[in-house]
């Protein structure tokens, strides 16, 4: 018995440490897992180092409480820490500004691949919209990247004939969703709408980014008023998470 007591006791120090250690690892696997899906779209080798350096500051930050616990004294590695996520912040502020920016422009900006647009001077059709730019084809051949923050900050002219008629609202889904009953269901009941939108022109749905947790997609529609774009937007959004919400209750 008093063997066991001192066990206990030689062990029972290094318990906080051993608790501190686990969790850090535990929120080293999930920081690495959202780092990854939160990128997934970006490139391989952008979301390989955010997931890295994820790991990495989740890491020393675990480190640092450990030592404490071990009563360490770490005041210099607290400075190290701060000042190595200073120089990350610094480092990542334009590539993360335009990755931020590529999703309000997913949501806000009037304009896709393959219309024509005006911006920061250039000229020229949409090609590409990557996490980072825009890439646009000049009449003369030539391919201009634009960040995609400047998609935010400046003015974007879409001289695309018409374009002030086509609304595009993104919808994310759960990967158990039948994709062809909810499409229909969703077409079912934008036909209360059909007064207000272009009869030639019906809503398409496009399925973008697609794996066994969640599908994008992007319901496109044509209106026929300028003026009608924010409230049917905000019309398209109600219906489609009425939908959701019908399909969720059908589940259960």
């Amino acid at each position: 018995m008093s063997l066991v007591l001192t066990l206990v006791r030689l062990v029972a120090p290094y318990l906080p440490v051993a608790a501190i250690i686990g969790v850090t690892v535990l929120l080293a696997a999930v920081g690495n897992w959202l780092a990854g899906r939160l990128l997934r779209r970006s490139s391989p080798r952008l979301a390989g180092i955010a997931r890295r350096l994820t790991v990495a500051i989740l890491g020393l930050i675990g480190g640092t409480l450990a030592l404490q616990a071990l009563g360490v004294n770490t005041d210099v590695l607290l400075v190290v820490i701060a000042l190595l996520g200073a120089t990350i912040v610094v480092a990542l502020r334009e590539p993360l500004g335009n990755y931020g920016a590529k999703y309000f422009s997913d949501v806000y900006t009037p304009f896709k691949v393959g219309d024509s647009i005006q911006v920061l001077g250039h000229a020229g059709k949409v090609i590409k919209i990557n996490p980072m730019t825009t890439v646009l084809l000049s009449d003369s051949d030539q391919l201009i990247s634009v960040p995609n923050a400047a998609m935010i900050r400046d003015v974007v002219v879409n001289t695309s004939p018409q374009a002030w008629k086509e609304v595009t609202v993104p919808v994310s889904l759960s990967g158990n969703v039948d994709l062809p009953t909810f499409e229909s269901e969703v077409r079912k009941s934008l036909s209360k709408l059909r007064s207000r939108l272009d009869a030639r022109f019906p809503p398409i749905v496009t399925v973008g980014t697609r794996t066994a947790q969640s599908t994008d997609l992007t319901l496109t529609l044509m209106i026929r008023q300028p003026e009608d774009r924010d409230p049917i937007t905000a019309e398209v959004n109600r219906r489609v998470a009425e939908v959701l919400a019908r399909k969720r209750e059908h589940r259960r």
